[in-house]
């Protein structure tokens, strides 16, 4: 098993997401925390300190936008890239409105979230 401590948060109320995403990236030796919503999220992101957040647009209660604005308002937090997903047609534009560094699509393919997480880590 290989340790490299790699963390990742998911924002989703969908637990079908959450599962799937969660074993995939696990597999791939990313340690995994998922909130249904974005309450506190402040503190939430603060006590992890993630490499990477995926955030969906329709999360409780204040919904995704308004969290990564929250996020990136924080300067202990700003750099931690966010990638946001929706099943929104405009999510380009959600995620430009939110200030995320990228976004996936949903139903979205599992390499293309890998490729999405890989490309904002290198970024």
């Amino acid at each position: 098993m290989k340790v490299n401590n790699k963390k990742i948060i998911i924002f989703d109320d969908d637990e079908d997401i959450l599962s799937v995403c969660t074993y995939v990236l696990e597999e791939q030796g990313w340690e995994v925390h998922v909130f249904t919503d974005c309450n506190q999220i402040i503190d939430k992101v603060s006590k992890i300190m993630p490499d990477v957040i995926l955030m969906d647009n329709w999360i409780p209660d204040t919904g995704g936008i308004v969290a990564t604005q929250a996020l990136k308002s924080s300067d202990e937090l700003k750099s931690i890239p966010v990638i946001y997903f929706s099943a929104n047609s405009d999510i380009q534009l959600l995620a430009k409105q939110a200030g995320a560094e990228a976004y996936i699509a949903k139903p979205f393919d599992l390499e293309d979230m890998e490729r999405t997480i890989d490309g904002v880590l290198t970024a």
